[in-house]
């Protein structure tokens, strides 16, 4: 597979870029930052030390006219394209991708929402890409791996639900849960997650452990839309560099016994080797800088309630990691191929 990754500069841009560097089935072809990035003309490597001796790809500045030029020309050779941008650029690119018959994996959040209307309120802009958007499908690996194999457009599902999402579907798509009982995602994330820009309200030095975008952040119509189920979303930014946590409280239907909670986890995940399921609450120092998901629960079937736990790492199983076994579906390998390659670090 020959692929473009746009956004090369960012933090997810960076640790997508790493894994597949190391994925012999995949040739990078092109790495591109934004047309007025001062990052252009310098190599990977010069950008991120991290990488020194592994990639040194030049960076290029997409436009129109590289479009034009490497894209639009029938003799291209790109399999697939890579989104790590903001939401407005992918959401404004895609369609072009696809109309020349290169899939695209996008790991902003330009298609997640099913619903246009949604996009002015929780994103900022309208979308104008309906035709994209209708054919967008969500990309959760362990979840949904036929349609990502058969779909141009892959959205890459943010972090904060990827783990929300693990946690809630073995309930939830079995019907477990009491319907219309109030189901609350507490979640904490690390400074890397609200990306590379400069800002004082992530910066290290001036982060504390606080709540933010309390009921109008944009990941709760995301998490209810694949979960099926209406939930209220609690973010929480802590002093820490990348590694994110949540935890979900629902309510049981009187009759569901915590064998049959058992049961719905095992089966869920008994053939997904990056969800972990652990004996212990998880810990975010296990899974960063690992594209692994590990979960716990806990039922207390008197008050009819299981609470769960599941923790990650936001840039890899919450961005790029994902990205790749959504990639590796594609290509008809198991999507956990690269990604525990014995004595790699990541």
């Amino acid at each position: 597979m020959n692929v473009v990754v746009i956004g090369a500069s960012g933090y997810v841009g960076a640790e997508l870029i790493g894994l597949l560097t190391q994925h012999n089935k995949i040739s990078i072809q092109h790495l591109l930052v934004s047309e007025n990035s001062t990052s252009s003309g310098k190599t990977f490597a010069e950008l991120h030390a991290r990488w020194q001796g592994i990639c040194a790809l030049p960076l290029h500045s997409f436009s129109q006219q590289w479009f034009d030029q490497h894209i639009s020309s029938p003799a291209h050779v790109i399999d697939a394209v890579f989104f790590a941008t903001p939401h407005e650029f992918s959401a404004q690119w895609a369609q072009a991708f696809i109309e020349q018959g290169i899939k695209v994996f996008d790991l902003s959040g330009g298609f997640r929402l099913k619903d246009a209307t949604h996009y002015p309120i929780h994103y900022g802009f309208e979308h104008q890409s309906l035709k994209a958007l209708e054919q967008a499908q969500y990309g959760l690996a362990e979840w949904q791996a036929d349609e990502i194999a058969s779909s141009m457009l892959i959205a890459v599902p943010g972090c904060y639900p990827t783990a929300s999402l693990l946690s809630l579907k073995p309930i939830t798509s079995n019907a477990l849960h009491q319907e219309n009982s109030l189901i609350v995602v507490n979640g904490i994330s690390g400074v890397t997650g609200a990306g590379r820009k400069a800002s004082l309200a992530t910066s290290f030095c001036e982060v504390s452990l606080t709540p933010y975008n309390i009921l109008q952040h944009r990941h709760q119509p995301e998490i209810s839309q694949e979960a099926n189920a209406e939930v209220i979303f609690n973010p929480h930014l802590a002093p820490y560099k990348r590694g994110l946590l949540v935890t979900v409280t629902l309510q049981l239907k009187s009759d569901v016994t915590s064998q049959q909670v058992d049961e719905a986890y095992t089966q869920a995940y008994q053939n997904t080797p990056l969800v972990r399921i652990v004996n212990t609450w998880p810990k975010i120092d296990n899974v960063a800088h690992t594209p692994f998901a590990d979960v716990h629960w806990q039922v207390d079937e008197a008050k009819h309630v299981v609470v769960v736990s599941c923790a990650i790492d936001n840039l890899l199983k919450g961005a790029a990691s994902q990205a790749i076994q959504c990639a590796n579906i594609s290509l008809g390998l198991p999507s956990e191929y690269s990604l525990l390659m014995p004595g790699k670090s990541l």
